[in-house]
């Protein structure tokens, strides 16, 4: 290798090792330094204003999963539904489970003082219950020694079923949630949701495969370093860019017991998924490497897809997106636990998908 590939190579070893410490840096700079992010979250195509125009963030997150798209190897489509009994099982479970825990909080917390609080937090549990499987499941699969073809029909399912699975949660989450929290929920839902997701979402993905297939396997290959380092900047500058609108005032006027509770209920929220995937794959007698993707993939979302929704569709709430931002950060955490445990190798933080 020549010194450029070298140098790149240690830049996306180093960002691999240390990718969650990196994104709790974006948080810290969200924090103390928002003002840049609040002009990405705000810019739209040739400097308009994002609510009259295609949103930076938006053409972020199109990038991530046009970049996804083109990592899918054909071959491994092939094997998708090699169990289809796992696939549609977890499919189900990775909608249920979920709506059965946004019920329970909205119960177990009726009585909570604040009842502002709750709502943001139901209606951030309802984008990340919405979302798809998140494409870095694989890759925490992938050093479990998980199964590939079930890591990849879990997350490529999910996502062919978000147009129909978003508004079908979000309605339901606003049955559960009151006042203007709940209206916001239903006309997501009834809006622009679905046609999101098909066009920013979907599109950008299946773009992508068919470039892979158009270029060619060992073009794409020699692209691929530049591929990665590209993503993890994209999944770093959306993070930021989305908790500069939150996490400014968090700090400046800090609410420890809603802090508290809401982290409390994200984290059981997170250990659910993860367990639920354990659950099913004991219960069907799976593989070790179909519990691994089971795991993970019952265990993560696509909550860059949920931060963007929210910025653009639930700007006038800016709180509910702390909920997302903070499961963004455990469900890597919890990955990390999860891998390390089950390992044969320490584990290092999954490349961005």
């Amino acid at each position: 290798m020549n010194a450029p590939q070298i140098f790149l190579a240690v830049i996306l070893q180093f960002i691999h090792r240390y990718l969650i410490w990196l994104l709790v840096l974006s948080y810290v700079f969200a924090a103390i330094m928002p003002g840049f992010g609040i002009w990405i979250r705000n810019a739209g195509i040739g400097g308009a204003p994002a609510r009259h125009s295609v949103s930076l963030p938006i053409l972020l997150l199109a990038a991530l999963l046009f970049n996804a798209g083109v990592g899918i190897r054909t071959p491994e489509l092939a094997g998708m539904f090699r169990n289809p009994f796992l696939l549609l099982g977890g499919l189900f479970l990775n909608l249920a489970v979920p709506l059965a825990f946004i019920f329970a909080v909205s119960f177990l917390t009726y009585a909570w003082h604040n009842q502002n609080e709750v709502q943001e937090i139901l209606v951030g549990l309802a984008l990340v219950a919405s979302m798809p499987i998140a494409g870095a499941s694989s890759a925490w699969s992938q050093i479990c020694e998980g199964s590939l073809a079930l890591s990849l029909g879990l997350i490529l399912s999910s996502t062919a079923l978000s147009p129909l699975v978003i508004p079908f949660v979000l309605h339901t989450a606003g049955f559960v949630t009151t006042g203007d929290y709940s209206e916001d929920l239903h006309e997501l839902a009834s809006g622009g949701a679905a046609s999101f997701v098909g066009i920013w979402v979907i599109l950008p993905a299946l773009l992508g495969m068919a470039l892979r297939y158009l270029a060619g396997e060992q073009c794409v290959a020699r692209a691929g370093a530049y591929l990665k380092l590209t993503n993890y900047c994209v999944l770093l500058l959306l993070n930021y860019s989305n908790a500069s609108l939150a996490l400014p005032d968090i700090i400046a006027h800090p609410d420890f017991d809603f802090l508290f509770i809401m982290l409390l209920i994200v984290l059981a929220y997170c250990v659910s998924g993860f367990a639920t995937g354990y659950l099913l794959s004991r219960a069907a007698h799976g593989s070790d490497p179909e519990k691994f993707s089971l795991i993970f993939g019952l265990g993560m979302s696509n909550n860059g897809l949920g931060l963007v929704l929210a910025s653009v569709a639930l700007a006038d709430h800016p709180l509910v997106m702390l909920p997302v931002i903070s499961f963004n950060l455990v469900q890597n955490l919890v990955a990390s636990i999860v891998a390390r445990a089950t390992a044969r190798k320490p584990p290092l933080a999954p490349p961005a998908r």
